[in-house]
Order: C-alpha cells, then structure tokens, then sequence
C-alpha cells in the first residue's frame, strides 16, 4: 500500500516504498546480469591476454638468457680454443726460430770451416812454392858464394843442386823433429 500523504506534509525519506524496491533490485539484478553477460568476460579477455603476455615476456627472456648462456660458453670456447692456438703458434715460431738460427750456425760454421781449410790450402801452396823459390836461390846463391869464396867454378850445376837439396833435406827433418819434439813435450 501506499502511503497516503497529507498535503501539507511532505513524504519522509524514512518511509520505505516497496514498488521503488522491487523497481530498483530489477535494474540491479538486469545491471549485474549484463555486466556478467558483456564486461566480465572482455576483462577476463582481456586479463588472460596481460597475463599471457606477462608470462610469455618471462619466457622470452629465459630464453634470452639461456641463449646468451649458451652464446657465452660458445664465446668462452672460441675464446680458448684462440688462446691454445695463439700459444702453438708461438711455440711454433719460437721452435722456427730455434731451427733457422741452429742452421744459421751451422751454415757459419761450415762455411768458416770451408774458408779456414781454403785459407791453410793456399798458406801451404805458397809456403811450399816459397821453399821451392828458396831453395833455388838458396842453392844458388850457396854456390855463388862458394865460387867467390874459392874462386874458382865449382862441379856441374847438376851436382851441385843434388848437394844442396840433400843439405835442404836434412834441414827440414831435424825442423820436422824439433817440432815433434816440441808438440810432445808442450
């Protein structure tokens, strides 16, 4: 029912008014149902699509880092496998250069060898072209003295040569000797 107002009086907040109730817990219950019907499932949408994205950014960057993870121990690798070669390599050249500097002196010493033995070759071809030399001087100016001293010419040319290398002989064993002796005893 109603409430029935006086004309002077004026309706009092405090009056309860079933059909503004029933009229009002209506659009509440038709508001909730479209809300239900058309809002929720969009923010549900759209709630499932930020976490889908939330959680998919988390896998993309575990992936992100167990790829660069993995890129790091690549890069660690290569970066050993560079150092174990750098190091063959300077132990390469370090042998190289052992090896070129042993042949070096080998090739000195061999070519100082070649030049000392040339040099001894040459010493003794002129010592014994210069006793030649000497003992034809020698000879002759031994009978040359001779004669000047005597005064008189002396036998042939044939004996005397045959005298004076006999005498340029015996003159170079005991020279011989006394060298023998003197490497032995030093």
């Amino acid at each position: 029912m109603a409430p029935i107002y006086l004309a002077a009086e004026e309706p009092s907040p405090l009056n309860f008014v079933w059909s503004e109730f029933v009229l009002v817990l209506i659009i509440f219950l038709l508001l909730l149902w479209l809300i239900n019907k058309y809002v929720v499932p969009m923010f549900e949408k759209s709630f499932e699509q930020r976490r889908d994205a939330i959680e998919g950014g988390i896998e993309r960057a575990e992936a992100a880092q167990r790829e660069a993870a993995a890129l790091l121990r690549q890069y660690q690798q290569q970066l050993s496998e560079a150092r174990t070669e750098a190091a063959q390599i300077r132990d390469g050249a370090r042998a190289e250069g052992q090896r070129i500097v042993e042949e070096m002196r080998a090739n000195a010493q061999a070519e100082s060898d070649r030049i000392v033995n040339r040099g001894e070759q040459q010493l003794a071809s002129q010592r014994s072209a210069i006793v030649r030399e000497l003992r034809s001087e020698l000879g002759g100016l031994a009978v040359d003295l001779s004669e000047r001293i005597i005064g008189e010419r002396l036998a042939s040319d044939a004996a005397v040569r045959s005298t004076v290398d006999a005498f340029l002989a015996d003159l170079e064993r005991s020279q011989a000797a006394q060298t023998t002796s003197e490497g032995q005893s030093g």
